[in-house]
């Protein structure tokens, strides 16, 4: 008869204080490169595998939940797990830390972008993250699809959900539909291939037990209280109201700043599936309704976003800062302010309802770990979720390796770039920081010796 193999002690609720969330969540804030995916990849790693603060299924469980809300769903992930750890303070502490770094980065870049133009540090720097960022993707639909897909059942709605995307261009919240009515089928005719659970769901042995493990029941706060919605909803009905009727009252409904609160309010509520879903409509509605913006400010704002950290999203604060300081809303000596200003307020207007969504589901969340109901539709969901990832790797790694399309050159430099983060990554298991750190160094050689 063999040795059990001796497990690591169960954490106690001193490991996971607000002071040591808060310090990882302003980490995370300044590491978190490589998309949803990377982001995703960074936070199962460091919460499930190393400080085992959440057990995998329960990771999982919030996952699905954010994946089917409108917004950046690595934002909200990161929200839902501050919230389950401590609460509404945690969750909105985590989320608005996940966000302010990106902010103020973007912030910064952005003026030097409008005020110097071209730095070759910056445009060398950005050459080697790029394709690192394509690796990073694909080594989080690797990591992702390990875990999730794990039957037959699930490969074919992955590899469905690839084809709809990437093949017939199926938008994402129909893909999204369509998954979780799979789901819901398979539930009732297959339950043991969608129950949620199964042999490779539940944390791996070398994990050990978690602070909140799969069967944690659910903290007071997280108890669904028709009183705790009511509140909720009425403080988030007047976050939103209040700035919104001061823009009015100081700048008219056909302020700058007005326009661009109640679009990018807009915007948070289209936002399925992740920036890219909502990209053409702010790129319609800022570059050609409103004038904001030209095309190519629009493209080097993408750029911007793809390789700074946090939510690709953030790319709404550039569109921000660079509509109001091209067009001074404070006067002419006053752009950097007026920039810096419209970026806070679009900021806020598109995350907002992000936490309204987190914190008024999550209850209801946590009371479904074990109804297939529920659980089955998310599994389903997750699976093709691999599937988009995987076409988003794609659409990086076109339009990293062939810069002109595929009728110009490739671009071997990058490509090699690429190869070796992904070797990193897959094969040495280094860190995503490392690997990025290491890419922006090589694109910075590349760049100044093709100069």
């Amino acid at each position: 008869m063999s040795a059990t193999p001796p497990q690591p002690p169960r954490p106690d609720r001193a490991s996971a204080s607000l002071r040591q969330a808060l310090l990882f969540w302003l980490k995370l804030g300044f590491v978190s490169f490589g998309g949803p995916a990377g982001q995703i990849a960074i936070l199962h790693q460091e919460l499930v595998e190393r400080r085992r603060w959440i057990s995998e299924r329960r990771f999982l469980h919030a996952l699905n939940f954010c994946m089917l809300l409108p917004g950046p769903e690595a934002q909200q992930l990161a929200t839902y797990l501050g919230w389950l750890l401590h609460g509404t303070r945690g969750g909105v502490l985590a989320g608005l830390l996940f966000v302010l770094p990106s902010l103020f980065i973007l912030i910064a870049l952005s003026w030097v972008y409008l005020a110097f133009g071209d730095v070759p540090l910056v445009a060398g720097l950005f050459y080697g993250i790029k394709p690192a960022v394509t690796a990073i993707v694909v080594h989080a639909a690797h990591r992702i699809g390990a875990r999730t897909l794990r039957n037959a059942w699930l490969w074919a709605i992955a590899a469905a959900a690839f084809v709809a995307i990437f093949a017939l261009g199926v938008p994402f919240p129909l893909i999204v539909l369509g998954a979780a009515l799979l789901g819901y089928l398979g539930g009732r005719l297959a339950p043991e291939h969608f129950d949620g659970v199964g042999g490779h769901t539940a944390a791996k042995p070398g994990y050990g037990p978690a602070l909140i493990d799969d069967h944690t029941p659910p903290p007071a706060h997280a108890r669904f209280s028709r009183a705790r919605l009511a509140r909720l909803l009425l403080v988030g009905a007047l976050l939103w109201l209040l700035p919104m009727g001061l823009l009015t009252v100081l700048f008219g409904w056909q302020g700058t700043l007005t326009q661009m609160g109640w679009f990018f309010t807009k915007a948070a509520l289209l936002t399925f599936g992740g920036a890219y879903a909502v990209l053409p409509y702010v790129f319609q509605g800022a570059v050609g309704h409103y004038g904001w913006l030209t095309p190519t400010q629009m493209i080097d704002g993408l750029a911007l976003g793809e390789t700074t950290p946090g939510p690709l999203i953030m790319v709404v604060a550039f569109v921000g800062f660079v509509g109001g300081y091209v067009h001074p809303l404070f006067g002419a000596d006053r752009a950097f302010l007026a920039g810096a200003v419209a970026a806070g307020l679009v900021t806020w207007f598109t995350f907002l309802p992000s936490f309204l969504f987190v914190l008024a589901g999550g209850p209801l969340v946590e009371s479904t770990h074990d109804d297939l109901k529920f659980t089955a539709p998310l599994t389903g969901v997750t699976a093709a979720v691999v599937g988009v990832i995987l076409n988003l790797a794609l659409f990086f790694g076109y339009h990293v390796l062939w810069p002109e399309g595929f009728a110009g050159r490739f671009d071997w430099p990058s490509a090699l770039i690429a190869l070796a983060a992904a070797v990193a990554l897959l094969r040495f298991k280094r860190g995503v920081i490392e690997v990025l750190a290491g890419c922006a160094l090589a694109g910075l050689l590349v760049h100044l010796g093709l100069r």
